[in-house]
């Protein structure tokens, strides 16, 4: 694995890719008409676990992650969200999920993390929290 990441690169180049002199075919994009894409490349790394093909998992997680940045650009282009706050919400998320790990709840089995999960995901959704 690597030390360093480039993903400060890759907001760089969906930056620029949106920009000015970007492509012209990726400024017209929506959410919605990326959808069907974003389908064929999750059935894609899915046929890629089934067969346990590492090499074609990795590319296809790229082209989901593609999808991720792609998603959050257009919606920083609308002043909505970027990609740090997509980041920063599911860190928030998975800290809230896991007090076993981040907490201090003691867990005897993987049945009492989910049922947990499964009710702190309940109460979010209740309060609104989600989001």
């Amino acid at each position: 694995m690597r030390k360093q990441t480039r993903f400060t690169e890759l907001k760089e180049v969906f930056v620029r890719l949106h920009g000015p002199k970007g492509c012209m075919w990726d400024k017209l994009q929506t959410h919605k008409s990326l959808i069907p894409d974003l389908r064929e490349e999750t059935e894609e790394f899915i046929c890629a676990v089934r067969k346990n093909n590492a090499a074609h998992m990795k590319e296809e997680l790229g082209d989901i992650l593609l999808h991720v940045m792609f998603a959050s650009q257009i919606a920083a282009k609308c002043g909505k969200f970027d990609i740090e706050d997509v980041i920063d919400g599911l860190i928030r998320k998975l800290k809230r999920r896991h007090p076993h790990v981040f907490g201090g709840l003691k867990v005897k089995s993987t049945r009492h993390i989910i049922a947990n999960w499964n009710k702190i995901k309940k109460l979010e959704k209740k309060s609104g929290h989600h989001k």
